[in-house]
């Protein structure tokens, strides 16, 4: 199962190649990296100025190939096998989703925009289309991510609002930490004033212990239902005033991911990320995998 990432030739930025590889190491499998360079546009004669653009795109191609294979070996040796390529596109979110494509990519990789909190997801126009069209899942790496060599994802959180996509996110994320020997945390999130409650409860903390009392109900039944009976699975609730602060309720460590289903209002088979999950993913403090439902 080939991994794609996406490097940006502009950028030198490499926080996807960091997560790629340790994705890719801990998955046990291989990489390839996209380097997308601007497509000339099509001509039934070329000019000396179309000439000179396919020169320049080809050179751009070729130094962001050189850039990213020196990245890679910097941080990654031999441990992790790679190709590295530059394709002609459009659109980058559309080349790398024909990329992987082509190859039948298990997940495609991105960074995090250039502008936004260090250390924090920052959902970029590339991820954003990937993130509502994708029929793989889609990881987003946060600002400024590096991974020390060699190293594995050790734990995920799986964001749980006990629906048939985070139910179906749950089940991949535990398969893949069974295969990798991640440990497995299962969180719901919730924010005060923005969760849907009977007329009947009244007051903050009633809605709190509401909220928590279910949730944990349906995670228990979610946890019970996997093989071996979710054994060694954490469950938690975090919520807040606001996203940041219920997000911040949780110890994060370098190695972790936070993994997060799609919305059931999306298109079916693809990744569709709706407003509170969006709001999760934007305020992770560790890079995010999105899946398809």
């Amino acid at each position: 199962m080939t991994l794609v990432v996406g490097y940006s030739p502009t950028r030198a930025d490499r926080s996807p190649l960091d997560l790629g590889t340790t994705l890719a190491r801990s998955i046990g499998t291989d990489l390839l990296v996209v380097a997308v360079v601007p497509a000339p546009w099509p001509t039934t004669v070329p000019g000396p100025s179309d000439r000179e653009y396919r020169a320049w795109t080809k050179s751009e191609g070729e130094r962001a190939v050189t850039e990213a294979r020196a990245l890679l070996d910097d941080e990654d040796g031999d441990s992790v096998t790679t190709e590295v390529v530059a394709v002609p596109g459009r659109s980058v979110a559309a080349t790398l989703e024909d990329q992987a494509k082509k190859v039948a990519a298990g997940m495609v990789i991105v960074g995090s925009a250039e502008h936004g909190m260090m250390g924090r997801v920052v959902v970029g126009s590339t991820a954003d289309r990937l993130l509502h069209s994708s029929p793989i899942p889609v990881a987003v790496a946060t600002r400024g991510f590096r991974a020390p060599q060699e190293g594995r994802v050790t734990r995920a959180t799986c964001s749980f609002r006990a629906d048939e996509a985070s139910h179906s996110a749950l089940e991949r994320t535990a398969e893949i930490c069974a295969q990798t020997g991640a440990s497995l945390r299962v969180v719901t999130f919730g924010v005060l004033g923005q969760q849907m409650y009977p007329p009947e409860v009244r007051g903050e903390h009633q809605i709190l212990d509401a909220f928590v009392t279910d949730t944990s109900k349906a995670q228990d039944a979610a946890v019970a239902a996997l093989p071996g009976g979710g054994e060694d699975v954490e469950t938690l609730v975090a919520t807040g005033r606001d996203w940041p602060e219920a997000l911040g309720q949780l110890d994060w460590q370098d190695s972790d991911v936070l993994v997060v289903g799609s919305s059931p209002t999306g298109i079916l088979a693809r990744v569709f990320i709706g407003t509170n999950a969006t709001r999760i993913v934007r305020h992770s403090p560790v890079p995010a995998v999105v899946v398809p439902r």
